[in-house]
């Protein structure tokens, strides 16, 4: 695991996913076997890791990764450094023979992705990318509602996210300052395009096409060490995607809003038979035959409650994290139980989104987005 002594790596993967699988007793094949999970920290600094391996009981951790992959105990390379050193050790995993698991985006370009996806499968490494979302309640009621037809035949999808993050100069800002460079990989659109890929791909359709803008609207703001800069990412997309099927979705995500949403994202899904709105955790719905008829009347304040005419999906399940989920589907699909969808050209397809959301903001266009395929 490289990269656990940041915020995703430590919170997400390493303690609610691998120590929390190792836990219960590993991951259950379907066979009523189980995979059991032992952890390897890997990282650039002894003091973080040898902490964190005190404080979670992990036996092994380095600051050497290619000593590590070239131990034939480890089977599998997680990766969640920044994305602009992930592409290199990816390759160096490869050439060890280890499966692929790995934040996204997988590297800086499509083209690279596609070509650490081809390198795996000529090697016969299984390769997967976090798409947490889909395994998120909100989301997989939403997925529910799909598959059982309630929609009849989708039109449109709205998306809005995003929440108001603080400059850094009279309140700390809560996302690193790298987010608003783009010398160092920062900017909503390569940040959130690559999650939007996903939802609509698994939930609606592919993208055909994007038409984007894409915007700093605060231009200055201080690190962590109280120092200004300038931001010279985006931190503000305003996206209309072309699904598969003629549905339009148009998506928001900004980290200039304030939040006036039940939850920091959500979907607003209209069809034919019925409409739903998911955010992460819930999801509601208002079916055809009941569905009020408002009048447009500017002349008198409205009366009607509009959000209690909506009817809340129930859970029906217990929900497991998103990202512990996701981490026992690949690896039962590396146990030869099941597959996982979730792969590097699945990744690539995401930042292929995100580099088409960028041109077309910045030649003022609609951009087709060009086939990715094994």
């Amino acid at each position: 695991m490289n990269g656990v002594t940041g915020r995703m790596g430590y919170r997400q993967h390493l303690l609610r996913s691998v120590l929390a699988i190792r836990e219960q007793g590993g991951v259950p094949l379907s066979d009523g076997r189980r995979v059991l999970l032992e952890p390897v920290l890997v990282g650039r600094g002894a003091t973080k890791l040898r902490e964190l391996a005190r404080r979670h009981d992990v036996e092994h951790w380095s600051t050497d990764l290619d000593t590590v992959l070239g131990d034939p105990r480890w089977q599998v390379y997680f990766d969640a450094q920044l994305t602009s050193v992930r592409h290199k050790a990816v390759v160096a995993a490869i050439e060890a023979g280890k499966h692929l698991y790995t934040e996204k985006p997988v590297a800086e370009t499509a083209r690279q992705v596609v070509e650490l996806a081809r390198l795996a499968d000529a090697a016969g490494l299984r390769h997967g990318v976090v798409h947490d979302k889909l395994f998120l309640p909100g989301l997989l009621k939403l997925k529910r509602l799909v598959d059982a037809g309630f929609f009849g035949r989708v039109l449109s999808v709205r998306g809005e996210f995003g929440y108001w993050v603080f400059e850094g100069d009279g309140q700390s800002a809560q996302r690193p300052s790298w987010n608003y460079r783009k010398q160092d990989g920062g900017g909503v659109v390569v940040d959130m395009f690559c999650h939007w890929n996903y939802v609509l791909e698994n939930l609606f359709g592919r993208v055909r096409a994007v038409t984007a803008k894409a915007v700093t609207h605060i231009p200055r703001r201080w690190d962590e060490r109280g120092e200004p800069y300038e931001a010279t990412a985006d931190d503000a997309a305003y996206g209309i995607f072309e699904l598969d099927g003629g549905i339009i979705a148009q998506v928001n995500s900004s980290w200039a809003v304030r939040v006036h949403r039940d939850e920091l994202v959500e979907f607003q899904v209209d069809g034919t038979e019925g409409s739903a709105v998911a955010g992460l955790w819930g999801c509601r719905v208002q079916h055809r035959s009941m569905t009020p008829k408002p009048v447009w009347n500017p002349d008198v304040p409205t009366t009607e409650r509009f959000r209690d005419q909506w009817a809340e999906v129930p859970d029906n399940a217990v929900f497991d994290n998103g990202f512990k989920a996701q981490w026992e589907q690949f690896i039962r699909s590396v146990a030869g139980d099941g597959e996982h969808p979730y792969d590097f050209y699945a990744g690539a397809r995401g930042i292929r989104l995100a580099e088409a959301g960028l041109r077309s903001s910045a030649e003022g266009r609609r951009v087709e987005l060009e086939e990715i395929a094994p």
